[in-house]
């Protein structure tokens, strides 16, 4: 399932695009004061932004466990006149928040859960907070709060220009590693969606088509028998010894999978003192790939080196998976909407602090760009990434777009304490709004032009192909809402 991305695709976007802008957006000084306001009411409303997403950044509440997050964003929400279901697909801290009525109907994602292992202070210098065991080094506190006012943007544009349609929020916990976004899938929260709009933090602003990598993951748990390590040695059976053989086996398999195979993995429970024999042991698996086909394979034979590795060291083993995403499916002629509205809010401007903040953090990164890109609105083209993310099951559900803004000073890696530190600061709320009205301005061209929705189905149709069916890569099982909980006790 690898998505090729055929210039006759692209071109067939683009003219679809084009021709629709010019016959169904006139340049009526009605629909430009209408989009202008948008970006207007944003502004206006920005402190208060940047005072939400800073208190999701505070919070740092990890996936699944997102309670005052989730609710703050529902209360942003309920103030502005949605409609809100919590608590859907069997998830506490999911939502969906609604406003209008009709079609088309357009969804934008909302995340806030952040990373454990890992936090920072808001200072261009490496800082833990002392007693703080997670930090948002994904941004996602400005990923939900930018969506979040988005939404709110444009129900005001349908209700002041009385364009009928419905927009709606969905709150998506537990996108690290715990896939919310596919079960809200799979509970078909999507069906009647006609497009969904998505962003993300970043380092620099990028609108293009992009692809990711599938995943799919697992904790593997070994049970033994405890014995003293020096007593009575022969009596034991290594709960340890299972998980290293299964990572022996696995570090060998590297050298046998496809060339853009991604296997990694951290042992979450290994014993307690060195003179016991460990009973328990459990090791957590990430498996990649762009195809979610290569996906399953590489997984099952994770599954046999498992077995084979309870079986060499006496040892039983069982596995839970955690957690499974698709790769990525662009949309050409949605890309092309996103990616002008993109060019027409610009890239993010820092004044005399954000540049010595900038400065100071840049002496940490590994040969960082030029600071320019922060600014910079990079080109329109096709980009392979290798990170993964839930929301990939929605692109393959419904035709969708994403961007990204630069809310980390350049050469930032996402999941490190300089992405932390940024987001903390005005830097990441200036990405923020430049995500929040690129969005907005998306939607309202999306409500006003029903042939670019009509282009991005049918490219979304041709890309998925005629036999697709979808079948989670997490299978049936229930949400793991226990999944950032400590391992003691299970």
């Amino acid at each position: 399932m690898t998505v090729a991305f055929p210039p006759s695709v692209r071109a067939a976007g683009r003219a679809a695009l084009l021709g629709g802008l010019v016959l169904l957006l006139p340049a009526s000084a009605t629909g430009q004061q209408g989009r202008e306001a948008a970006l207007s009411a944003l502004d206006a409303r920005f402190a208060h932004m940047t005072d939400v997403a800073m208190e999701i950044w505070n919070l740092a509440e990890l996936g699944y466990l997102e309670t005052e997050s989730s609710a703050l964003l529902r209360s942003e929400l309920s103030q502005a006149g949605f409609r809100i279901e919590a608590g859907v697909a069997g998830i506490p801290t999911a939502f969906v928040a609604e406003w209008g009525s009709g079609e088309p109907v357009l969804g934008i994602l909302a995340e806030f859960d952040a990373l454990p292992g890992i936090n920072q202070d808001a200072v261009p210098t490496r800082q833990p907070i002392e007693g703080k065991r997670a930090g948002h080094a994904c941004g996602h506190h400005l990923f939900g709060t930018g969506s979040t006012h988005a939404a709110i943007a444009v129900k005001e544009w349908l209700e002041a220009s009385g364009t009928s349609g419905t927009i709606r929020l969905y709150g998506t916990p537990a996108e690290e590693g715990g896939s919310g976004k596919v079960y809200m899938a799979r509970a078909g929260l999507f069906e009647d969606v006609d497009v969904v709009l998505s962003w993300h933090a970043g380092d620099s602003n990028f609108a293009g088509p992009s692809g990711n990598l599938a995943v799919k993951s697992a904790q593997f748990r070994f049970s033994g028998v405890s014995a003293h390590a020096a007593a009575a040695p022969e009596h034991g059976r290594s709960a340890l010894d299972g998980v290293e053989s299964l990572n022996f086996m696995a570090n060998l398999m590297r050298e046998h999978v496809p060339q853009e195979t991604r296997i990694h993995y951290v042992i979450t429970s290994g014993g307690s003192a060195p003179n016991v024999v460990p009973d328990f042991a459990e090791v957590y698996y990430y498996v990649r790939h762009p195809d979610p086909e290569v996906v399953k394979d590489v997984f099952d034979r994770l599954v046999a080196s498992a077995e084979g590795a309870a079986r060499g060291t006496g040892t039983t083993m069982e596995y839970e998976v955690i957690a499974g995403a698709y790769n990525r499916l662009p949309n050409v002629a949605l890309q092309e909407v996103m990616h002008a509205n993109l060019e027409t809010v610009g890239g993010v401007e820092y004044d005399a602090k954000d540049r010595a903040f900038a400065e100071a953090i840049r002496t940490s990164l590994n040969n960082p760009p030029p600071m320019d890109q922060a600014w910079a609105i990079q080109p329109f083209q096709f980009e392979q990434t290798y990170a993964s993310a839930d929301t990939g099951d929605i692109t393959w559900l419904v035709p969708s777009a994403n961007l990204s803004t630069a809310t980390w000073v350049p050469g930032t890696a996402a999941h490190s304490w300089q992405a932390i530190a940024a987001g903390g600061t005005p830097i990441g709320a200036k990405g923020m709004l430049v995500a929040a009205k690129t969005l907005t301005l998306t939607a309202i061209d999306l409500y006003r032009t029903p042939a670019t929705i009509a282009a991005a189905r049918a490219e979304f149709d041709e890309r998925r192909g005629d036999a697709f069916v979808y079948e989670p890569l997490l299978g049936d099982r229930e949400p793991p809402l226990d999944y950032r909980l400590p391992v003691a006790g299970r």
